[in-house]
């Protein structure tokens, strides 16, 4: 389920079904980094988009949680400790950060969240029929992690 009026109304009426949150992780900055970090958020946002269409009544995507990469690392872990313990708070058994950002992978075992990084692929210049078939590929391999973890809880 997507994050606007329409389906987050179905969400209040099923929520006995809907057991996860998927939280893309952008960093945002305006140095060397810019055009990397903005690729990364299209590559996250497309992920994230097509993993929800894959899991439509089980999974609820949020917007984005969104940081300055000029922020400390420990207050990027402490708000977004804040955003998964509130999430779980809200009765989602299962909250899964998606990130394309290697520091995370540094902090994962702070939260009580999945952490799932994919190192992100520049879509910009590619082919349509070729970007597809690459996304297309990486949804399949977080579809596959992310049954395996509901099996495993």
């Amino acid at each position: 389920m997507l994050w606007n009026a329409k389906e987050v109304g179905m969400y209040i009426q099923e929520k006995a079904y809907i057991d996860t949150v998927i939280v893309p992780l952008l960093p945002i900055s305006f140095s060397g980094n810019t055009k990397q970090e903005a690729e990364q958020a299209e590559f996250i946002t497309l992920l994230t988009t097509l993993l929800e269409k894959q899991f439509k009544g089980r999974m609820m995507l949020i917007p984005p949680f969104t940081y300055m990469n000029i922020e400390k690392k420990e207050d990027k872990v402490r708000k977004l400790q804040n955003w998964c313990n509130e999430l779980k708070n809200q009765e989602f058994e299962h909250v899964v950060c998606l990130t394309s950002d290697p520091m995370w992978k540094e902090v994962e075992q702070d939260f009580h969240a999945s952490l799932l990084w994919m190192p992100s692929i520049p879509l910009e210049h590619m082919d349509e029929k070729y970007k597809q078939k690459i996304v297309d590929d990486q949804v399949n391999q977080l579809v596959k992690i992310i049954v395996q973890k509901w099996q495993n809880a």
